[in-house]
């Protein structure tokens, strides 16, 4: 006997029917494996504190390990480079801070480009430190010394178009002097050696230099933003110095490969404000300087083209070259 068409069409839709619930039974939920960071500059600067900090949260948050890796190199286009060929799955990151070497170097990478913004974790004022052995206790002495001496002050920093090196070069604009740049690859590098006396002075971020500072190596003479900052209020800001105007501070953002999912970078953006918002996590950044700074991808995304354009400006006015 034939079957009834109804029959016969209901036996060939059950399969059909049964895709969909197939299909969203074996999707795996988000993050079904470790989430990698990638860190565009050297163990122990700033940026590395915040990762490692940041990154001991999620891995509880989201019960995955966060397995963290610095490569750095070039300004932190080595790391840069990298991290933009990783697959776009959701399970691979960036995090890094204010650096423009990609700019300077004429690299395959952008940062506004080659990335999707995911969050921003918070911004910290720059400070600017020297070696006790350097005769100076304030900017103004600094700018005197600078310009009696042309040339003879060697300053470090994390890299070409490296935060403490756009910083540098900013304040010798504006105040007319001429010091010698030693680039490093990465912070903690470069803070080492300004605080074993073969580089003079060191104009970076407030996570990268506390160390230093309270255990006598460094001394710090005024911090960079348009504010005295709250952790060290019985210091002036550069811009009160005898430098109007001056500001300079490091921002902190994760980024994902351009082709990552907008859903999965919602997921990951969710995660980190959760654990922005973490007394624990929010209080341990804080401790380092860091000013936490929320914002929605949409801004962040905005903030990071102005940000772009602003020290692209410093590069040719200052007439930066690569390495």
């Amino acid at each position: 006997m034939r079957p009834h068409p109804f029959v016969r069409s209901t036996a060939l839709l059950l399969p059909l029917l049964s895709v969909p619930a197939i299909a969203v039974a074996q999707t795996p939920a988000w993050p079904d494996r470790p989430i990698r960071v990638i860190i565009p500059w050297a163990p122990g600067g700033s940026t590395d504190i915040v990762t490692r900090i940041l990154g001991a949260d999620l891995s509880k948050r989201l019960k995955q390990q966060v397995v963290i890796e610095n490569r750095a190199g070039a300004g932190a286009i080595v790391g840069m480079e990298f991290a933009a060929g990783l697959p776009p799955d959701g399970h691979n990151y960036m995090l890094t801070s204010t650096g423009y070497g990609f700019l300077i170097n004429k690299a395959k990478v952008d940062l506004v480009e080659s990335f999707a913004p995911v969050a921003m974790i918070g911004t910290s004022d720059s400070a600017l430190v020297v070696h006790p052995s350097l005769p100076v206790r304030s900017v103004k002495d600094l700018i005197a010394l600078a310009k009696k001496r042309p040339g003879s002050i060697v300053y470090s920093s994390s890299g070409v178009g490296g935060f403490p090196h756009m910083s540098t070069e900013l304040f010798k604009l504006m105040t007319g002097t001429d010091m010698l740049h030693v680039p490093f690859k990465g912070g903690g590098p470069a803070i080492a050696d300004t605080a074993a006396g073969n580089t003079q002075i060191h104009l970076g971020s407030l996570p990268t230099i506390y160390g230093q500072v309270k255990a006598g190596r460094l001394r710090i003479i005024a911090t960079g933003g348009l504010k005295r900052n709250p952790a060290f209020p019985e210091l002036p800001t550069i811009s009160e110095s005898g430098v109007p105007g001056y500001q300079s501070y490091i921002w902190f953002g994760l980024f994902a490969p351009r082709a990552t999912p907008p859903a999965l970078v919602s997921q990951m953006h969710a995660a980190i404000g959760a654990a922005l918002a973490t007394p624990e996590t929010a209080g341990r950044l804080e401790e380092q300087g860091v000013q936490l700074s929320p914002m929605s991808t949409a801004d962040f995304a905005k903030l990071m083209v102005a940000e772009t354009a602003k020290w692209a400006k410093v590069i040719q006015a200052a007439k930066i070259t690569g390495e």
